[in-house]
């Protein structure tokens, strides 16, 4: 057993030197001195029994026998790195999943223990993010995002398809019905989710009425505070099916039929990161659940 693993050490020794064809290279990365590689290298020979390198005076070069023994080498040694990353992947599958709280509340959170179950291996963390910036996404494997899915920044599939509609508080609801959308959409606020969102302006021209300025417009980032901000009489804003809650309890009524159908809610990878199994996984959870 001891002569296996001294040849192990050798053999990676030899390796090392192989990939600098040189030994005084060699052994100022491994920090040992020329003569003990030397030495070593001899000891490899000898139990071999065949020359591994030529010295020349530039260094050493690998002979057809020390060519044929890297190449082995270098499968085996990247085999067992690659058998140590499948190790480390099934012991620990983690996953950071982006997502608004106001998704996570109302759809995720209830069917969240249904994937725990089946897949007790994944060590899941449900990260909350607001505005979906570049630097929120870089500390997820995946997000949960709502809109039409044009963002031109990371991989971006569609995941639910929920089409938003205008939705306001009762005196709102009344003003609507006895004045028509077209006039009272004028004298009301448009809550948004961000400055560049294009949500409104998309339905107005959906509904063929004109664009309101921006002084019509409040940026309400988080979804829940804009729900609450419709209730409390702040304005009118663009909901979807997951307020259906609201909707029945009369703190929320619809203003209008008309419906965004490309909007919705999508899966976005962030650039820079790997399409883990766990994602996919995940991924495919969502998708049949949806």
């Amino acid at each position: 057993m001891r002569r296996h693993f001294r040849h192990h050490d050798l053999l990676r020794l030899f390796a090392e030197i192989a990939r600098h064809s040189s030994f005084s290279d060699a052994a100022a990365a491994l920090n040992m001195t020329k003569g003990a590689i030397s030495y070593q290298i001899k000891t490899l020979e000898a139990d071999l029994g065949m020359a591994l390198f030529r010295r020349t005076t530039r260094g050493v070069t690998l002979t057809d026998e020390g060519l044929r023994l890297l190449a082995a080498c270098q499968t085996r040694y990247q085999e067992i790195e690659a058998d140590i990353l499948e190790m480390k992947g099934r012991a620990s599958r983690s996953l950071t999943v982006g997502v608004s709280t106001y998704f996570a509340a109302r759809w995720l959170s209830p069917r969240l223990m249904t994937f725990l179950q089946r897949h007790p291996d994944v060590q899941l963390r449900i990260q909350p993010m607001i505005q979906f910036s570049e630097r929120e996404m870089q500390q997820v494997d995946v997000a949960i995002r709502w809109g039409n899915g044009d963002w031109g920044e990371g991989v971006v599939t569609p995941l639910m398809s929920l089409s938003p509609y205008p939705v306001g508080n009762s005196s709102v609801a009344q003003k609507v019905e006895a004045l028509g959308m077209g006039v009272a959409i004028s004298q009301l606020t448009l809550l948004r989710d961000r400055d560049d969102s294009n949500a409104w302006s998309d339905w107005l021209t959906a509904a063929c009425l004109p664009q309101q300025t921006r002084q019509d417009v409040l940026i309400v980032p988080d979804p829940n505070v804009r729900v609450q901000a419709v209730i409390n009489g702040q304005g009118i804003a663009l909901m979807d099916d997951l307020v259906s809650a609201d909707l029945e309890a009369q703190l929320l009524f619809r203003l209008s039929e008309i419906e965004l159908p490309d909007y919705g809610y999508f899966l976005v990878q962030p650039n820079g990161t790997v399409a883990t199994d766990a994602v996919a996984t995940f991924s495919a959870w969502l998708r049949a659940q949806s």
